[in-house]
């Protein structure tokens, strides 16, 4: 039996690249958050508990890299940056919205997976340490 694989699972395939880049936790913050206004960076920073500078910056990189916002330098003093989102970034709204939804409408379930799976977990792991 021939296995056909599907292009977009080889390491290479460009949409394997964006979905690491934009399917992440923050890129979907940030697209909603700017999908409501144009903000600054430490604007973002306070209104997502967890990030730090530093994924902020490369998230906010990847992101303008791909066409989904757009920065812009004002000149005041001191410097300030502004980002948009985009209509190609607008666009990502109602598959976001949908992946949002579902998680809200399974996230009881989900619980009780992770919580059958770790009990799971935790008694291979102890008769593991009980062999040896």
């Amino acid at each position: 039996m021939t296995n056909i694989v599907d292009p977009v699972f080889f390491a290479d395939c460009a949409a394997r690249v964006f979905f690491d880049q934009v399917a992440n936790k923050w890129s979907v913050m940030i697209l909603t958050l700017l999908n409501q206004n144009t903000m600054r960076f430490n604007e973002m920073k306070r209104s997502m508990e967890g990030i730090t500078h530093k994924a902020l910056t490369q998230a906010l990189r990847k992101m303008e890299r791909n066409g989904l916002i757009n920065r812009t330098v004002l000149a005041t003093s001191p410097v300030a940056v502004e980002y948009t989102i985009t209509e190609l970034g607008r666009s990502l709204q109602k598959p976001f919205s949908a992946m949002y939804d579902w998680a809200i409408n399974h996230l009881e379930l989900i619980e009780k997976a992770q919580e059958a799976y770790d009990a799971s977990a935790s008694v291979i792991n102890e008769n593991s340490r009980l062999q040896k």
